[in-house]
C-alpha cells in the first residue's frame, strides 16, 4: 500500500504540517478578503507563501475547500472569544453590556472577518451550509445571552420579550455595518465610524442603545 508523501521544501526538508497550513490560511484570508471568492486565485496565494498549488491542494483539496477552511478558522476566532466570556459575576446590566463590547472589539480589531461574510452572504452561504464544522460550531454567545436574559427577566430589570438570536443580531447589526459600510457611509456623510476619536463614543452607543431597548418602560408606547 503506498502512501500520499507529504510535500518537502526546495531543500529537501518536510514541512510542518501545522504551520504550512496556517501560513497558507494566512494568506488565502487576506486573498480571499481582497479580492472575493471568484476573485482570488490560488496561484497568487502559492506564490505569496513561496509553496505550490499542489501543496495548497494537497492540504486542502481545492479553492472552494480552501475558502471553507478559511471561513471556519474566521468564526472559530469569534467563538473562541465568546467561549472566554466570563459575565457570571456581573448584573445583567453590566453583562449585557460587556457582551455587546466584545462583539464591537471583535468586529473592529478583524475587518477581513467582516468582509469574508460580506462575499459568503453574495454566494448565499453556500460554504457555511456544507461546512460541517460551523454546523456543529455553534455560537457560545448565545447560550450566554440567553442566561442574561432570564436573570434580567426575572429580576424585573428586562421588560423586553425577546429571544437571544434577535439581540445577537441587534448587536451584531451595528458591529457589522460600522466596519463594512465604513467607507461608503464616509463618502455620503463625511464621518468616520473608524475614527480613534470616536471610538469609544460608538462602544457607549452600542450599549446604551441594547440597553435602553432591554428596560424600556414598555407601558408608554
Amino acid at each position: 500500500m503506498t502512501s500520499v508523501e507529504e510535500p518537502v521544501r526546495p531543500g529537501g526538508r518536510i514541512r510542518d504540517a501545522a504551520r504550512t497550513k496556517a501560513e497558507i490560511l494566512d494568506v488565502a484570508t487576506h486573498e480571499f478578503a481582497r479580492a472575493g471568492f471568484a476573485g482570488a486565485r490560488v496561484d497568487d496565494i502559492a506564490a505569496r507563501t513561496r509553496t505550490t498549488k499542489r501543496m495548497i491542494y494537497y492540504y486542502f483539496g481545492g479553492k472552494e475547500q480552501l475558502f471553507t477552511a478559511v471561513l471556519e478558522r474566521a468564526y472559530g476566532v469569534i467563538r473562541e472569544a465568546e467561549q472566554e466570556l466570563d459575565v457570571e459575576h456581573l448584573d445583567p446590566v453590566a453583562a449585557i453590556r460587556k457582551l455587546a463590547e466584545v462583539t464591537f472589539d471583535h468586529h473592529e480589531q478583524h475587518p477581513d472577518f467582516i468582509r469574508l461574510v460580506s462575499i459568503e452572504n453574495i454566494h448565499e452561504a453556500e460554504h457555511i451550509a456544507a461546512s460541517e464544522s460551523l454546523g456543529r460550531m455553534g455560537s457560545p454567545a448565545l447560550d450566554v445571552i440567553r442566561r442574561i436574559l432570564e436573570s434580567g427577566q426575572q429580576s424585573g430589570l428586562f421588560t423586553a420579550d425577546v429571544d437571544a438570536v434577535d439581540l445577537h443580531a441587534m448587536i451584531s447589526s451595528f458591529c457589522f455595518f460600522r466596519v463594512a459600510n465604513r467607507h461608503t457611509f464616509g463618502a455620503l456623510f463625511g464621518r468616520d465610524l473608524i475614527d480613534p476619536a470616536q471610538r469609544e463614543h460608538y462602544r457607549n452607543m452600542l450599549g446604551d442603545m441594547v440597553i435602553a431597548y432591554l428596560t424600556a418602560d414598555r407601558a408608554t408606547h
